[in-house]
């Protein structure tokens, strides 16, 4: 085989050559340019991919909130009444509703082949939540900061700053993400020669500077002064106001939370905690999981930022692996797998793709659909002036709503705001405690809406209390094998009065 960076051989006298110069089977990971247009030519295609529907904030906490920006209306939840949320998040949204409104319409491979092909990653990663915003930031700020390497000084003092200004950034779309930064800092304070510099003149300045910036954003946006950070760490931490919306076990992210997000990954990112002995990095994921663990209520999405750093300790095993294989069982000039990768890397690296290229197709188009596709189905219909008014009679906040929709049309869920005072049930609770007791009392006061949306398992003990109202069911859509949170929920159903 022809070997990189050397001569081609000079053909003999009177024999003349048209044969073209192969390229590289490394040619695509040989410029960064080149991985970057493949990263993000797979993340387009991941994020047309993902159909499903995974957490409420994805709509509720930022493309619905962006609706109402841009066109004037949608609904926006309690924590934008309370001031715990920052609109800096979804403005960017926001931007892009009216830009189509005017038109009408450096990694080594196995690091980066981890964060490619773990399921969690495709799965949530191309969603509009704020945790995949504050995930990247955190990202790029780990990248910049000196002390969180091994190498710290040889980084230019300058990517410090640029490091603090995206960590202030992170915290001010997502506050609880001080709980990284406070660990980083507390780093740099051990091992760096100029505290007080750190402290009152990079710190200090620029954590003033960004949060001010972001604070004029808000004051803008909610018309009064409004201090997000404080309000959402109040209600989160010093009130624990998230444990309304339910609780887990403490130790819930090493048993099951973060163990499931890497998957089959888990082992190689242990065994690349050990190898590395990059003990900062693996030592802030420890961190991370283990202050969320103090938090009663928990959720995967919320200690996603480390995830990516937990794949990249497996991406350095595997590395390590391949790096230990015999020489010549290597093909230089080549990062080709199935041209370098002797058979037992083939085996863990089909093992792995075989366990998560499944599982994300699964939860991204599948799992969970039902409350996506009828929403879609609901907005062609208005389109098509075939809706009036829409009542969910389901848990609040289980589908999208006007960002989806997109028709100023009359629309009704159920309230699951926190109560002022403890042990008070809001309206989706006592719906879904009893179904017909609820609707019966509902419907005494109601404007009969044109359609009712309904999850079959509450459908199946309403049906005779809707058809007594004039409905009929219209469109049934499929949304889930197995349950979640509640009873099973196989199917989203719909139900239009009477001659509409």
């Amino acid at each position: 085989m022809r070997q990189r960076h050397k001569n081609p051989a000079i053909p003999p006298p009177n024999q003349h050559t048209t044969q073209k110069p192969k390229l590289s089977k490394s040619f695509i990971f040989s410029s960064t340019k080149r991985v970057f247009a493949l990263c993000l030519a797979f993340r387009v295609v991941n994020a047309l991919l993902v159909q499903t529907y995974f957490n409420p904030d994805e709509h509720w906490q930022a493309l619905e909130v962006a609706h109402h920006i841009a066109f004037g209306y949608g609904h926006l939840t309690w924590e934008w009444k309370k001031g715990i949320r920052s609109y800096f998040h979804p403005v960017l949204f926001a931007a892009l509703y009216k830009v189509l409104s005017l038109l009408g319409l450096d990694t080594p491979w196995f690091m980066l082949f981890a964060q490619l092909a773990n399921w969690f990653m495709i799965f949530c990663f191309p969603r509009t939540l704020s945790n995949n915003l504050e995930t990247v930031l955190t990202l790029i700020g780990l990248y910049h900061w000196p002390g969180i390497r091994d190498s710290s000084t040889k980084i230019p003092l300058v990517s410090r700053k640029w490091g603090l200004a995206i960590a202030a950034l992170a915290f001010s779309i997502r506050p609880t993400s001080a709980i990284i930064w406070v660990y980083v800092g507390l780093l740099e304070l051990f091992v760096t020669r100029d505290r007080l510099r750190f402290i009152f003149l990079e710190v200090a300045p620029i954590g003033v500077l960004v949060l001010g910036l972001t604070c004029l954003l808000d004051r803008l946006m909610y018309g009064s002064w409004v201090l997000v950070p404080l309000n959402f760490l109040k209600f989160n931490f010093l009130s624990s106001g998230g444990d309304y919306y339910g609780t887990h076990k403490w130790h819930w992210y090493f048993t099951q939370g973060f163990t499931v997000m890497l998957f089959t990954f888990l082992p190689f990112s242990i065994a690349g905690i050990i190898q590395s002995k990059q003990w900062k990095l693996s030592g802030l994921i420890v961190w991370v999981l283990g202050l969320y663990s103090v938090l009663g209520h928990k959720e995967f999405r919320f200690v996603l930022p480390v995830l990516p750093i937990a794949l990249m300790f497996s991406g350095y095993a595997l590395a390590k692996m391949n790096a230990s294989d015999p020489p010549n069982a290597k093909k230089k000039g080549s990062l080709n797998i199935h041209t370098r990768c002797p058979s037992k890397m083939q085996f863990f690296i089909f093992f792995l793709l075989a366990t998560n290229i499944p599982m994300a197709l699964y939860m991204s188009l599948i799992h969970q659909r039902g409350t996506e596709d009828v929403m879609i189905y609901l907005s062609k219909e208005a389109r098509n002036e075939k809706v009036e008014s829409i009542l969910f009679l389901m848990q609040c906040h289980a589908t999208p709503y006007y960002s989806t929709l997109h028709r100023n049309l009359p629309m009704r869920f159920l309230d699951c705001s926190p109560s002022e005072e403890k042990g008070v049930l809001d309206e989706s609770d006592r719906f879904m405690m009893d179904p017909v007791s609820f609707a019966t009392e509902f419907a005494k006061n109601w404007s009969k809406p044109s359609h009712v949306v309904l999850f079959d398992s509450e459908e199946r003990l309403l049906r005779d209390f809707l058809i007594s109202h004039s409905y009929r069911e219209i469109k049934r859509f499929f949304h889930s094998h197995f349950k979640v949170d509640r009873n099973l929920q196989s199917s989203v159903v719909v139900y239009v009065l009477a001659g509409q």
